[in-house]
């Protein structure tokens, strides 16, 4: 059963995005004094009083964007207005009513849905009796609240409610896997999530740094649900221009530790970077299962086979050499979904506890082959056994007399081991060594 949507709409810096995050309890959408930083449509569930509900955050109506988007951001508020179920409409009651407020009323009113008239803003008593002025503007008595504060939150929650009740919903189900998308400007991460989507779900731009938030596409692919986590594309720390850039970069990294599967897109038609190579360090230290996905494939044709531009990411990228590689076309879809099925693969793997015995038995072939030679002191190891403590990712300990005498040469030679001989060829494993304490 598809959810109510909840739209918040308003012309720029009347503290949509605070609103948002005040109703949701929680930081999903950036908040700045600049105006034009929402560009796409943000979203997250909400439950208020056992109504669910998906609230939508959309960029300023009016916006002269400074990229010259103004038409595209224009596009998504525009589609979230017709895919409402009730518009919650933000004015600034410090401002009163602009020229901008009545184009954005004119909008609405030609449209056939509810709409809840929302006087932002008011941050003590003294300033409530300012939201009366916005009678004017035909949408019945506004509702005033500060977004910043919280103050009137409960009232506008109680209206939502009233509105939303005759609209039955259930509690989605959880996400069976979240994807996070990620990789340098421009590598084509927002046409991905548009073609796994099937729709125009977010903006898509020659313009470097068009998506500044993580936005949350929730998906469904074969009776699964899937949040795909479209980020901000990541370029040099030193060169971040502004507040808002750190503050995407930041969540495009938060997005890769609340994933359970990372989509690391890499440019066809250019070389592997230095900010490639940090992203990648970053998802290993994560333990991040990873797909490298090599987009732009169709504009790469007769530079290289896919197998040469395989063994190429493997040498360059060798935090990651264990990660399969797949080659997408996202502008034309090609190979889109069938990467996803891939991810669901390494979710899966992840996942897999293997028994102790099965373990051992690797382990026992993997010493055999190499042993762990000479170690601190020129005294060898003893290696006694090992098992699996946890599951995403796969943690193994291994119990030695010695834990110092064990190069961390061997540690990954156990690893790279441990991946042929047992169900996580191409996932991170944590290998943790502990002393045996004989009884």
């Amino acid at each position: 059963m598809p959810l109510p949507v909840v739209a918040i709409v308003g012309r720029p810096n009347v503290g949509k995005s605070s609103l948002l995050n005040c109703l949701a309890r929680q930081l999903i959408s950036i908040v700045d004094p600049t105006a034009g930083v929402t560009r796409d449509r943000v979203s997250t569930v909400c439950e208020l009083d056992d109504v669910y509900f998906e609230l939508v955050d959309t960029g300023g109506y009016g916006i002269e964007d400074r990229d010259d988007l103004t038409e595209l951001i224009g596009r998504q508020i525009r589609l979230a207005v017709e895919q409402a179920t009730l518009i919650l409409f933000v004015v600034d009651v410090r401002d009163g009513i602009t020229p901008l407020d009545m184009e954005v009323a004119e909008m609405l009113r030609r449209q056939d849905r509810p709409v809840l008239l929302v006087a932002n803003k008011a941050d003590s008593p003294a300033a409530e009796p300012a939201a009366a002025e916005f009678y004017r503007l035909g949408f019945g008595p506004p509702i005033a609240v500060s977004a910043l504060h919280g103050h009137g939150r409960r009232a506008l929650e109680e209206r939502i409610v009233g509105e939303l009740r005759q609209h039955p919903s259930e509690p989605p189900p959880d996400p069976a896997m979240r994807i996070a998308i990620v990789g340098k400007r421009n590598v084509g991460k927002s046409s991905f999530i548009n073609a796994l989507a099937g729709q125009e779900r977010v903006i898509v731009s020659e313009v470097p740094g068009t998506t500044r938030d993580a936005v949350d596409v929730r998906l469904e692919m074969d009776g699964r649900t899937i949040v795909a986590i479209d980020t901000a594309g990541l370029r040099k720390r030193t060169k971040l221009a502004d507040d808002v850039e750190f503050y995407s970069y930041s969540r495009a990294t938060w997005s890769i530790r609340r994933a359970d599967v990372v989509l690391f897109l890499i440019d066809a038609t250019a070389e592997v970077s230095m900010v490639d190579k940090k992203l990648a360090d970053y998802i290993a230290e994560q333990y991040k299962p990873c797909l490298l996905v090599v987009n732009k494939w169709d504009l790469a044709k007769g530079r290289a086979s896919a197998e040469d531009y395989g063994d190429y990411l493997t040498k360059t990228l060798t935090v990651l050499d264990y990660a399969p590689v797949a080659f997408t076309t996202a502008t034309t879809s090609r190979n889109v979904r069938a990467t996803v099925e891939t991810a669901s693969t390494l979710f899966r793997q992840a996942r897999t506890r293997v028994p102790t015995a099965e373990l051992n038995q690797a382990l026992r072939q993997a010493v055999e082959a190499r042993g762990p030679g000479g170690g601190r002191g020129g005294k060898s190891p003893k290696i006694y056994y090992a098992t699996q403590v946890s599951v995403a990712p796969p943690t193994l300990v291994l119990f030695v007399n010695d834990p110092a005498r064990l190069s961390s040469q061997y540690k990954r030679y156990l690893m790279h081991q441990f991946r042929a001989l047992l169900p996580y060829a191409e996932i991170p494993i944590r290998l943790l060594v502990r002393r045996h304490r004989p009884e």
